[in-house]
């Protein structure tokens, strides 16, 4: 959780809870709501302890204790002279679609007493998109909530329409009473109480089981979790650092793991991209994921592969923005989305997810020689070289491009915030609009799939088109995204063709991609480490002195790992040794003051300005792609295979 919602966040198997300091749930909104969450929706609304009449108080904060589980110890009030008679040993955790929760008292007298002990529960099966902190309202016309008295507790209803959730709360020992609560919005939460018995120096139990029903969706029955795999001490200026941080966004992407079903109906499990807001199957942040993770886990990128093949856009639709061979940018199983109230029930608004595809399609066939899944995938795959050439805007516009979407993303590149592609003056570029990194990855994905076509599919042809293809487009991104003043490559092109000219870190993809010649390639390579740039933790998205440029923004100045790792990829496939190891030493070090987790994005603040990296206030953590990115870096370094 973030500085400004302390407390804890557990996760496992596509579920998550965050919980106050004393393991409460208020139904807080905004940048950190408190919950149980499972499939896009809050499952628990309030969960809010007292005992003997008054909140507890806090003797040990609530504490992770591993990713599932969390501890705390609280007292009833109590004073110097007339100490609490007894403790509360409060012990909660996750799993698939569950929050359980073991309540152990113990007296502290030696004389019986007893203990009064109250729990609020409420559901309001809020979905994510109303939690968040952007003033958006959404009409629930006939919503009905229900609370029903179960056999060992209470099940919480929510019905509209065809939709139906529910939540199933048990409890061992029954409570004695169950009453309303105050109002809460929708009248349903309930106060379950007990009357423990305690002899002298002795204990009680309560144990409590919450299980979330989401509509259409039975919890799967729980699986084993593949240990991560523990690298070996190597690196440059911290190894150890570096095996911890691998090891660490191993079992963050472990955490992360969701089921999903592929192009022929297979039960597979990907990354989801990140908590709280995105534990779900996305486009752009799955592949990049995977592509990171290829030397490593090269199953992740079949499995993803096989997940977006299977929701590949099949016809025209304006309000998701869905197209014939476009890869969706991601997928979402909440009300909203199934009333279609929001466009994300499968949003297909990326300009770069599908050449991402294809990339990632012959990287898997390159790193593990597997031809089977590149045939398998092969109409799948020159699909997505029509969505490029047609709706994606190769043939018209000569790149691709993407019109911003009012009810949607106004920005279809990684730099997805409003505002966040813009130019030098601040002023967000309109549309159609072709960012130059897609450029860089359409070039790379008309090459790959060339050889592709050439080497597995038998289809010389295709391949020759493909080259072509490729050729034209290195030679009209050159012409036309280089700023000749400024040395460096353009953020994008507009609407009306210029240049938009905000120095950005976007540059640093084209590295990888290799749509830049050899020497402006390094030229841009070594520009990104100057100190506008990088900021002794990582490069910001924006260099530092421009109007626009703000170290707290989402993408205007902020530092992003992934976006780093994918520059690290770019400067060592040309030979900038020296700038990868310091971008590498500086992700890692900024990792060793995060528990060796990488955040989603850092603040841009310089090193020399604070003896930590500053996090970004609204983070999400885990994250797959940041998760991810150390395992890029040691690729980039040029380090072995992890060991077993």
């Amino acid at each position: 959780m973030s500085a400004a919602a302390p407390g804890v966040q557990l996760v496992r198997e596509a579920t998550f809870a965050r919980l106050g300091t004393h393991g409460e749930i208020t139904g807080t909104r905004g940048s950190a709501p408190d919950g149980l969450f499972f499939q896009d929706a809050r499952h628990l609304s309030r969960w809010l302890l007292t005992v003997d009449g008054t909140a507890p108080a806090v003797l040990v904060p609530a504490t992770a204790d591993g990713d599932d589980t969390a501890a705390c110890v609280l007292t009833p009030e109590g004073t110097r002279d007339h100490p609490p008679a007894y403790t509360v040993f409060r012990r909660q955790s996750v799993t698939a679609g569950t929050l359980t929760e073991h309540l152990t008292l113990v007296s502290n007298r030696p004389d019986p007493v007893t203990a009064r002990v109250e729990l609020t529960v409420g559901a309001d099966f809020a979905d994510l998109f109303e939690l968040r902190a952007d003033d958006r309202q959404y009409a629930k016309p006939g919503a009905v909530y229900e609370t029903r008295d179960g056999a060992e507790g209470l099940v919480f209803h929510y019905r509209r329409a065809d939709w139906h959730a529910r939540t199933e709360l048990t409890c061992h020992p029954a409570p004695e009473t169950a009453r309303p609560a105050a109002p809460d919005g929708d009248g349903t939460a309930r106060i379950l109480s007990w009357r423990l018995p305690l002899d002298a120096h002795g204990r009680a139990e309560v144990r409590l089981t919450a299980r979330a029903h989401p509509h259409g969706h039975t919890p799967p029955a729980r699986t084993a979790t593949a240990a991560p795999e523990r690298p070996p001490h190597g690196g440059e200026s911290a190894p150890d650092d570096l095996a911890r941080t691998c090891e660490r966004g191993l079992a963050d992407l472990d955490l992360l793991t969701i089921p999903v079903t592929g192009v022929d109906g297979e039960r597979l499990h990907v990354p989801a991209a990140g908590i709280p807001w995105f534990m779900t199957l996305f486009g752009r942040d799955s592949l990049l994921t995977s592509y990171f993770l290829l030397p490593y886990r090269p199953g992740t990128a079949a499995a993803v592969l096989s997940a977006l093949a299977a929701v590949q856009g099949e016809r025209h639709d304006a309000f998701s923005g869905e197209q014939p061979g476009r890869i969706v940018h991601e997928t979402r199983h909440g009300e909203l989305a199934h009333f279609r109230q929001v466009p994300y029930g499968r949003y297909y608004g990326a300009v770069d997810a599908t050449p991402l595809f294809l990339v990632l399609l012959h990287a898997h066939h390159q790193t593990t020689g597997d031809r089977i899944l590149a045939r398998r995938l092969e109409q799948h795959a020159r699909r997505a070289v029509d969505w490029m050439l047609t709706d994606g805007g190769l043939e018209e516009h000569g790149y691709l491009v993407y019109t911003p979407d009012p009810g949607g993303l106004v920005n279809q590149n990684w730099k997805d915030s409003a505002g966040a592609v813009c130019f030098a003056d601040g002023t967000q570029a309109e549309g159609p609009v072709a960012v130059s990194e897609a450029q860089g990855y359409a070039y790379d994905a008309l090459l790959r799939t060339a050889q592709l076509a050439a080497g597995v599919w038998g289809d010389e042809s295709y391949a020759r088109r493909l080259r072509e293809t490729a050729a034209a487009l290195r030679a009209r991104f050159t012409a036309d995204f280089w700023m000749t003043g400024a040395d460096f490559p353009a953020l994008a092109l507009d609407g009306a063709g210029r240049q938009v000219d905000a120095l950005a870190s976007d540059a640093g993809h084209l590295l990888w991609s290799g749509i830049l010649d050899e020497d402006r390639a390094r030229r841009v390579g070594r520009r990104l480490l100057e100190p506008d740039f990088f900021s002794g933790w990582a490069i910001r998205t924006l260099a530092a002195g421009q109007r626009p440029y703000h170290p707290l923004s989402y993408h205007r100045g902020s530092a992003w790992p992934h976006d780093n790792a994918v520059i690290a990829l770019g400067l060592a496939r040309h030979g900038l040794l020296d700038e990868v190891r310091t971008v590498a030493g500086g992700l890692i070090a900024a990792a060793s003051h995060h528990g060796h987790r990488l955040p989603e994005v850092l603040a841009g603040y310089h090193r020399s300005a604070t003896p930590a990296p500053v996090p970004y206030p609204h983070s999400c953590s885990p994250q797959a792609w940041a998760a991810a990115t150390p395992l890029a870096l040691r690729t980039a370094l040029g380090e072995g295979p992890l060991s077993p």
